[in-house]
């Protein structure tokens, strides 16, 4: 596409306006979009009125924007997502009735943990995972079993980009992985939420690295983590059976 004359393409520009928003700022005034989108704001005007056009983005009755619904329309025709959620789909339903606390299902994507379904559960302990919103894979049992189960070439990208990081939060990181891979599925306490324990486990391919993974989290010290653990193991089994038998 066309470059600005600023040097930055139009897709450029479309990518960054959309990035903007994220679950702490699902609505925008023009002037907040326009500054984190790095974009000025006649130009931002002109571009709205066509990304509005479009329903790529919507207008409030208080002027503000926010992402339109063909964005979730678009992203709910991918391929990748959609089998996985079809296959997984019963089997958190089971782990959300069994164990009674909100079940997530979550990628690894651009190192970072994306939250892709949440099944939702009342008097649930604090969960701040949100579907589309994304978490940092150091600090989540989410994270910490998508990396134990990635390819090596996956571990070693993302120790690379974030190797002060990792040093200062796991200084035992290949000891961690190791006992994740051991164990089959993650537990960290307190990471997020000091009053919670998060527990995780990978849903695996063929080759044994994961695909997505499984997790809820609980109260802090819980005496249920053991059966929560095996729970989360056997239906990430259940959903990996699925998805073979769909391909």
């Amino acid at each position: 596409m066309a470059n600005s004359p600023s040097g930055d393409s139009m897709l450029d520009r479309l990518v960054r306006i959309l990035d903007s928003f994220d679950a702490n700022n699902p609505s925008l005034s023009v002037s907040s979009l326009a500054h984190r989108a790095d974009i000025p704001k006649a130009t931002m005007y002109r571009l709205l009125d066509e990304l509005v056009s479009h329903d790529l983005l919507a207008r409030d009755n208080s002027g503000n924007v926010r992402l339109g619904l063909r964005l979730w329309e678009l992203a709910n025709r991918s391929a990748t997502t959609q089998d996985l959620r079809t296959a997984a789909m019963p089997f958190m339903e089971d782990i959300n009735q069994l164990i009674g606390q909100n079940t997530q299902l979550s990628v690894l994507h651009q190192d970072e943990v994306l939250i892709i379904e949440r099944l939702s559960r009342p008097g649930s302990v604090v969960n701040q995972a949100n579907v589309a919103g994304r978490m940092p894979v150091h600090r989540t049992s989410m994270g910490m079993a998508l990396l134990a189960f990635s390819r090596p070439e996956v571990i070693h990208g993302f120790l690379e980009r974030h190797r002060e990081l990792m040093a200062a939060t796991h200084p035992n990181f290949r000891a961690e992985m190791a006992e994740i891979r051991r164990n089959g599925f993650a537990s960290f306490d307190g990471f997020i939420d000091p009053e919670t324990t998060g527990a995780a486990a990978p849903i695996l391919d063929e080759s044994g690295y994961q695909i997505a993974v499984l997790s809820v989290v609980v109260p802090r010290e819980s005496d249920t983590l053991q059966s929560v653990a095996l729970a989360l193991r056997t239906a990430a089994r259940g959903i990996s059976r699925a998805l073979g038998a769909r391909s």
